[in-house]
């Protein structure tokens, strides 16, 4: 059987368990599957997709957060000013959001040894309470997984036996892979060494984005251009 072959198998049988879910999507796209799933139902359909034998989902090998803040905003825009010289900078100021309701998303890759087929589920979360349930309690890969998405994003995982940082210090301050996150932090830490220890203090460096220069011009990109041949060619 081929990869579209389960495909469209997994298709079929996520239509026909999902029957009462009318408020999940599909989208099929690059050789994969995605269900988007409302984060209120979110418990009863990955419950659903890991104890149904046609579906027998038995690993969550990954789950993330995503930020929409500023979707499909070209981060390497700049000014006239900026475009000068090679060392361009553009200002991160604020950073408007596309959609407050939908401006997280919680992302899962389940896996399916049974079947061979992989499955990715996203469910969107408001910016103001970016919390969904955890699904620990279905799938226990998913502990480390929700820690970092709530590290780095701020996603909170309710139910979750032991939510806290994973990744950041102590006392860190934010949530460093959100949109808005300035990109020189809020402070910098060096080792002292009268005190002997880790110091914290403002931060002291200049707050831009760099982007790499662009040759705009070029021939070898007009419409119509081709290389000349070279002399045995012409010959």
């Amino acid at each position: 059987m081929t990869p579209e072959d389960r495909l469209d198998e997994l298709e079929e049988t996520l239509e026909e368990h999902l029957e009462d879910f009318e408020d999940c999507t599909r989208e099929r796209a690059y050789g994969e599957l995605t269900l988007t799933v409302p984060r209120e139902r979110l418990i009863e359909v990955m419950t659903l997709l890991r104890t149904k034998h046609t579906l027998a989902f038995e690993e969550c090998i990954d789950v993330c957060g995503v930020d929409y803040a500023a979707y499909g905003n070209s981060e390497w825009v700049t000014s006239k000013a900026a475009n000068a010289g090679f060392g361009r900078g553009a200002s991160r100021d604020d950073i408007p959001e596309t959609d407050p309701k939908n401006r997280f998303a919680v992302v899962y890759h389940l896996l399916s040894m049974t079947h061979n087929v992989r499955l990715r589920v996203k469910t969107f979360l408001d910016a103001d309470r970016p919390i969904v349930d955890s699904v620990v309690g279905i799938w226990a890969s998913a502990n480390w997984f929700e820690r970092e998405a709530f590290d780095l994003f701020g996603i909170m995982f309710a139910g979750h036996p032991d939510l806290r940082r994973i990744l950041t210090d102590y006392g860190f301050i934010g949530h460093p892979f959100r949109k808005d996150f300035p990109l020189i932090g809020h402070v910098e830490m060096r080792y002292d060494p009268e005190q002997q220890r880790v110091i914290y203090e403002p931060v002291s460096i200049e707050p831009r984005t760099l982007v790499p220069r662009v040759i705009r011009e070029d021939s070898r990109y007009e419409a119509g251009w081709k290389p000349e041949p070279s002399t045995e060619e012409a010959e």
